[in-house]
């Protein structure tokens, strides 16, 4: 089979997104010109500081938190390890008690399973056929010895928008009652330029984002960690980032991951238009084009880019390559874990044999994409998903 001579098509923005020429560009002085570290005293080493220091800030207005609280890290899955360890060991103390969702992503969940074995003790909460996370579960799960609750904000998976400011809620009043500190963390990092992000509102002690999630540079990272919040540090070294993530800054990286996130922020409802007027469109057609095709995550409270499949009787390695001979480009689920031929821990959590969470297709539209491209995939995908069944029922009459 021959590759398409039709444009690419890039439906894969869960996984990263391409910068955006304004973010490059206020990048580019800090990659040549302005080369300072920060914590030097001299003249050059301060202009790279007042970049940080303004990035800071701008980071801290779209979040509506303290400049203080914002911490600079490598990007989402450091962001995730560090807030999960690093109020774990500060609270050991007090308690040894997780909670988080099977749906989590793999740096929380792979980060709660290495601190059991420094002696915690995790709860993995189930989730409905959605994939939604019951807040009355949340509060239920808490105990004297609970110390953090970690709940994302929407899958990076199925796109499902989880009730983070109730479950914020409950947290806090549970907390409350048992008189005891217990820090809410929530991955936000699909969140970005969809949702928003106002840490009071949302009523979280912490929060990850990941600069390349929207179009901003990859290896660049957010964590907030409102004031008083009991935290160790996981970096240790020159005591940068106020001591919570020592280490020279990237400051190119950092003014991108600024810029765009400031872009994001104000164009978010825009842009949430946008993608919602491809998405909806797409998920009808393949559900009224693909026979047993099943949409995985909430109908409607589900993240505007993502559209989610699952089809029976066949394999997603097989769609993907299909696709990419067509020239789409999709994922089967987290681009973290597409190498493993294991079925998605988030489809079997929403009750999916490993045989139909294995067939899992993830398209993901952004500020690019067409109504030409969905229109390819539309053209492309019903007589692929045929093709392979038809292979797979032959393959398997020979046996």
């Amino acid at each position: 089979m021959q590759r398409s001579s039709h444009r690419v098509v890039y439906l894969d923005h869960a996984a990263t997104t391409p910068m955006r020429p304004e973010v490059l560009r206020a990048m580019e002085p800090y990659l040549s010109l302005h080369f300072g570290n920060p914590s030097s005293i001299h003249s050059v080493g301060q202009e790279a500081r007042k970049a940080l220091d303004e990035s800071r800030e701008a980071v801290a207005r779209v979040l509506g938190c303290r400049a203080s609280e914002v911490v600079f890290t490598s990007g989402g899955t450091e962001s995730d390890s560090s807030a999960i360890k690093g109020v774990a060991f500060a609270l050991k103390p007090t308690g040894n008690h997780i909670v988080t969702s099977a749906t989590e992503h793999h740096a929380i969940i792979h980060s709660c399973q290495q601190l059991e074995q420094f002696g915690f003790q995790t709860t993995y909460l189930p989730v409905d056929r959605y994939g939604l996370v019951d807040p009355g579960q949340v509060a239920n799960a808490l105990t004297e010895r609970t110390v953090l609750v970690s709940i994302m904000y929407a899958n990076n998976e199925i796109g499902t928008i989880e009730p983070v400011q109730e479950i914020g809620e409950v947290v806090k009043a549970r907390a409350k009652a048992l008189g005891r500190t217990i820090i809410f963390h929530t991955d936000a990092v699909q969140a970005a330029g969809f949702l928003d992000l106002n840490v009071n509102r949302l009523k979280v002690d912490m929060m990850s984002l990941s600069g390349h999630k929207f179009y901003g540079p990859k290896g660049t990272g957010v964590l907030f960690i409102r004031r008083g919040t009991p935290y160790t540090p996981l970096i240790n070294g020159g005591g940068q980032e106020r001591d919570r993530r020592s280490g020279t800054e990237n400051i190119p990286g950092i003014v991108g991951l600024a810029s765009a996130l400031e872009l994001a922020a104000a164009e978010r409802d825009s842009h949430s238009a946008h993608c919602r007027r491809l998405r909806d469109p797409l998920i009808k057609g393949i559900q009224e084009l693909v026979p047993r095709a099943y949409l995985n995550g909430h109908p409607t409270l589900r993240l505007p880019s993502n559209v989610s499949f699952s089809f029976q009787a066949v394999e997603g390695e097989t769609i993907l390559l299909g696709l990419d001979m067509a020239g789409i480009c999709a994922s089967s689920g987290s681009a973290c874990s597409t190498a493993s031929l294991e079925p998605s821990h988030v489809m079997l959590a929403l009750g999916q044999t490993a045989d139909l969470a294995r067939s899992a297709l993830r398209l993901t539209v952004g500020r690019d994409t067409t109504e030409e491209d969905v229109e390819h995939v539309l053209k492309v995908l019903p007589d692929l998903i045929a093709r392979l069944r038809s292979m797979a029922s032959l393959t398997a009459a020979r046996r």
